[in-house]
Parts: structure tokens; C-alpha cells; sequence
């Protein structure tokens, strides 16, 4: 298969891939402060950014129950390589807690779809 056949279901991974880099380009003076939520809603953002990646990469993956774990890994390691790419960022640095919040993110989300696949399979079977 053409490589730019598949370029459309791996569209949503790549602009969050993107989003999530032009994030961690950002230095530590130029981040917004979110006063007395800042650490809620960064690590938040953190998780609801690497559920998102994960459900895109399974969504590329073509949503295949067997390939939770294989998403699971692509966003640990887009997770592991970001954390890496802060590094050269002016005033960040990079984080293994963070890397654990993303992918604990990611394994939720991959979670909650696997459940609801499942609901929907048992409810197809009993009509």
C-alpha cells in the first residue's frame, strides 16, 4: 500500500504529535501561570493530550483491540521523546513524572475505549 494512502488515518497522530511539540517548545518564561490550577491543569493537560494520541494512534492502528498495547507504546514513546526535546528548551527540563502522567493518561483513555468496545460487542451479541 502507498505510503500516502495511509497518511489520512495517521492525520489525527501527526497534528497532535505537532501540537503537543509546539507545546513543549514553548520556554519556561513565556508558559502561562495558572495561578493556585497551575499544577492541575498542566499535568491535566499532560494526561487529556497523551489519551488523545493514543486513542489517534489506535484510530491508525484501524481501532483493533490487539493493538491497545502497541498505542499504549507509541505514546510512552512519543511521551519519552518530548520529555527529551524539553530538554533543549530554555527553561525547562525534562520530567520522568511527566512521562508517567502521559502515559498513565494514555492508558486510561486506551482503557475506557477497550470497555466501551467491549459494552458494545456484549450488546450487538444479546439483540
Amino acid at each position: 500500500m502507498n505510503v500516502l494512502n495511509k497518511l489520512p488515518v495517521w492525520l489525527p497522530a501527526i497534528i497532535l504529535m505537532i501540537v503537543i511539540f509546539a507545546f513543549s517548545s514553548i520556554s519556561s518564561d513565556s508558559m502561562p501561570s495558572f495561578d493556585w490550577a497551575d499544577f492541575i491543569v498542566k499535568k491535566g493537560g499532560h494526561a487529556l493530550g497523551y489519551g488523545l494520541l493514543a486513542l489517534a494512534y489506535l484510530y491508525a492502528l484501524k481501532l483493533s483491540p490487539t493493538k491497545l498495547k502497541v498505542a499504549w507504546i507509541l505514546a510512552l514513546l512519543y511521551a519519552i521523546s518530548d520529555e527529551l526535546h524539553q530538554t533543549f528548551v530554555p527553561g525547562r527540563q525534562g520530567s520522568l513524572i511527566d512521562v508517567i502522567i502521559d502515559s498513565t493518561g494514555a492508558a486510561i483513555a486506551l482503557k475506557i475505549l477497550d470497555i466501551r468496545l467491549k459494552l458494545s460487542e456484549k450488546a450487538k451479541i444479546g439483540n
